[in-house]
């Protein structure tokens, strides 16, 4: 009688079978094409990413922001702004001086360095503190300069502004400090090195030496994953000058490719090892991997694409710029791990086998077995099935009751490094101007200038609002823009409650009496529009994404609660996730600067996780189906699945969360966010949820956990991601 593999009984590898007597699906004959064509598979890879590099390269890259929200007041008053030439409507810089004796005296070093500014390309004016009296505090010791750039931020080129920030600093003294501000200011400086890539690199490749026991070995899932996130990274630098793509989506695709890339491979390349001990040739491994492995890092590549794609729904460009840019990485990765794995896998299957026998044998003398260590906790979890299950439902529930709280929005100067210039700026202001001053409410008022001089009496006296200026007419004199300064700073709930005072009490009543239309707009408003249309958006997006993701699983498993039991699960760990974000960086823990959570980061860890989580459900899943069809007992079923699947899902993970956890190290506060909230859903993901929960809650439901009813069972069509295991 055949024992399982993993069992005392298949420590010594049974004699190898003919490859031709197994079936092959359609993944192991691309495994068996890339085995036959090695070196043209692994030239090909090198020449298609050694093209996308280059022609990337010559091209350059043409990333750029667009946070455009048609349907919204801050998105009507820009349209407007550009339809009628406001001077109001590009983008400019400040440049802030602090003297203690009196800005005035420093006059004679600020007008040159002024007068040198102008004439700096990307510069259209500069205007001096000493042309403007409200330029200059009240105690005449801070002063700020605007400089009006030619274009908006996103399309001037960072050296221009770099320049811009030289200059001005040149002009500094012992007694004057001299700081550069806004928005561009902010994007021009220089940022920090790779550190958080190389460290993830580093960390990947220490456990999977640890888990492998060969440098070969741990090296070839991560050779796999930097070629797809090479030509990844190329193919959407060349894609940016088509396609809407955001400055900041090259690190994101850098760690999602890393990790996801790793993961897909490691899964394929551990089950090759598993099929080398259970007595295969190194080909017939590489096949009945990819037929067996291999269907999973489909099924779970093709649900973070459609969970990505889902983004492009919520309407938002910068969005779905990285929603594609990332499931064009992900491609790529599940790619490469079908096609490229299994060539070098070819290359090296000799070595690798002679290793892994080498391996067995040890432990076989030391009286080891592979895996007993997870059927120990599966045993203990299964005694008691009820008290792990509340224990772990619990401890997801209070990590994520802060997520209730969250606030979203987006990080400004007053979130930047404290060395930055732009946040030394953003302080003076703040000092010399009040809270609100960096972040103004523009208030367009389309009509004559008689109804933009009484809209701004009546917002002068609105509560909140610490001055408005006066009313600036367009060049047609068919708008007036007013700026608001409210009394809170731009992330403040007041300044929100602001916003929704001015729209909702103050602008109809103005609309009436003066018959002109009254928008409110500005960067502070767009930020909050968007915040809270992401917000109202996303409920569609996770029930779609998770119905989805529920039917794909139904069609696999034939199983009714094997979907409702994931998705209630991975939702658990997404908003734990959010949840720790939301402590972290909401409420300022572990030192970090408090302030809304970037309204981008829960719509975008739900995709990635939950396509993620999906992996490790499938692997796990299908492992313990494998064991169910073939003994129908279903403690047993877990328990071998665990042992099988343990290891190697407990080592992705702590891959993904080194690679996704070094991006804490970014000095970027989004990245920040998203690589901590990925790192902790994955951990909880493969600890809390995979090892503990869904062993308790498989045990709970027994045999009833595969139960399907006959008539969707007559009507559902039959999808395996499973192959029969070598006995």
């Amino acid at each position: 009688m055949s024992s399982p593999r993993g069992s005392a009984a298949s420590l010594v590898p049974p004699a190898p079978q003919d490859a031709a007597s197994a079936p092959v699906g359609r993944f192991g004959a691309l495994a068996g094409w890339a085995q036959r064509h090695r070196w043209a598979a692994l030239l090909l890879w090198v020449a298609v990413v050694a093209a996308i590099t280059l022609g990337s390269t010559a091209a350059g890259s043409a990333y750029r922001n667009d946070f455009s929200l048609p349907g919204t007041d801050s998105q009507a008053a820009t349209d407007l702004f550009k339809e009628h030439g406001s001077d109001q409507a590009g983008d400019s810089v400040e440049i802030v001086f602090k003297d203690p004796g009196g800005v005035a005296s420093a006059r004679a070093g600020i007008e040159p360095m002024l007068a040198e500014v102008k004439h700096l390309a990307g510069v259209a004016d500069v205007r001096s503190p000493f042309a403007d009296a409200s330029a200059v505090s009240g105690d005449g010791t801070i002063a700020y300069a605007s400089v009006t750039l030619e274009g908006k931020t996103e399309d001037v080129p960072k050296e221009d502004v770099a320049r811009i920030i030289d200059v001005a600093q040149r002009t500094a003294t012992e007694d004057l400090r001299v700081e550069v501000g806004g928005e561009a200011a902010r994007n021009a400086e220089d940022k920090a090195g790779p550190t958080a890539e190389l460290t993830g690199i580093v960390a990947a490749l220490v456990i999977l030496v640890l888990l492998f026991g060969s440098l070969l070995a741990a090296s070839l899932p991560l050779i796999t994953a930097l070629f797809a996130v090479g030509g990844a990274i190329g193919l959407i630098a060349l894609a940016s000058h088509v396609f809407t793509v955001a400055d900041f989506t090259p690190p994101i695709l850098m760690l999602v490719g890393l990790g996801v890339g790793v993961d897909y491979a490691l899964l394929i390349f551990y089950r090759y090892r598993q099929e080398l001990l259970a007595g295969a040739r190194p080909a017939e491994a590489g096949r009945t991997a990819l037929d067996s492995a291999g269907r999973t890092v489909f099924f779970a590549g093709c649900t973070v694409i459609v969970a990505l794609l889902g983004l492009v729904a919520l309407g938002l460009g910068s969005l779905q710029g990285i929603a594609l840019a990332v499931a064009v990485t992900v491609l790529i990765t599940m790619a490469a791990s079908l096609v490229l794995l299994p060539a070098l896998l070819a290359l090296f299957g000799g070595r690798i086998r002679r290793h892994v026998l080498k391996q067995q044998a040890t432990a076989t003398k030391k009286g080891r077995t592979e895996g007993n260590g997870w059927r120990a906790m599966a045993r203990a979890v299964q005694r008691r099935p009820v008290p792990t299950l509340l224990a772990g439902v619990v401890a997801l529930l209070a990590l994520s009751a802060p997520a209730l709280g969250m606030r979203l929005g987006f990080a400004d100067s007053g979130n930047d490094p404290q060395e930055t210039t732009s946040r030394h700026a953003y302080e003076l202001l703040a000092e010399g101007f009040g809270p609100g001053f960096n972040g103004p409410l523009v208030v367009l008022v389309k009509g004559g200038q008689d109804a933009g001089d009484a809209v701004r009496a009546e917002l002068a006296t609105t509560p909140g609002v610490a001055e408005a200026g006066p009313a600036l007419p367009s060049e047609d004199g068919a708008l007036s823009t007013v700026f608001v300064y409210p009394t809170t700073s731009p992330q403040d709930e007041g300044t929100v409650e602001l916003v929704h005072r001015l729209r909702d009490d103050v602008a109809p009543p103005l609309e009436h009496t003066t018959g002109a239309e009254v928008l409110v707009g500005g960067a502070t408003a767009a930020s909050q529009d968007v915040s809270e249309t992401l917000a109202e958006r996303l409920p569609l997006f996770v029930a779609v994404v998770v119905g989805v993701s529920s039917l794909l699983l139904l069609l696999v498993f034939r199983s009714v609660w094997i979907p409702v039991k994931a998705a209630v699960l991975n939702l658990l760990s997404i908003s734990a996730a959010l949840g720790v974000i939301t402590l972290v960086f909401q409420h300022g823990w572990f030192g970090a600067q408090p302030g809304p959570v970037e309204a981008f980061i829960p719509a975008l860890i739900f995709a990635i996780v939950f396509g993620l989580s999906m992996d490790y459900e499938v692997f796990l899943v299908s492992r313990i189906h494998e064991e169910w069809v073939r003994t129908e007992d279903p403690s047993r079923s877990v328990r071998e699945g665990l042992a099988s699947t343990g290891k190697v899902i407990t080592a992705a993970a702590a891959i993904m969360m080194f690679v996704f956890g070094a991006f804490v190290l970014s000095s970027d506060r989004m990245l920040q966010q998203f690589g901590l909230g990925l790192a902790v859903a994955i951990l909880l993901d493969a600890v809390v949820i995979r090892c503990l929960i869904v062993p308790a809650v498989l045990q709970m439901l027994g045999a009833r956990a595969w139960w399907l009813p006959a008539p969707l069972a007559r009507r559902l069509p039959k999808v395996s991601i499973e192959r029969p295991r070598r006995s």
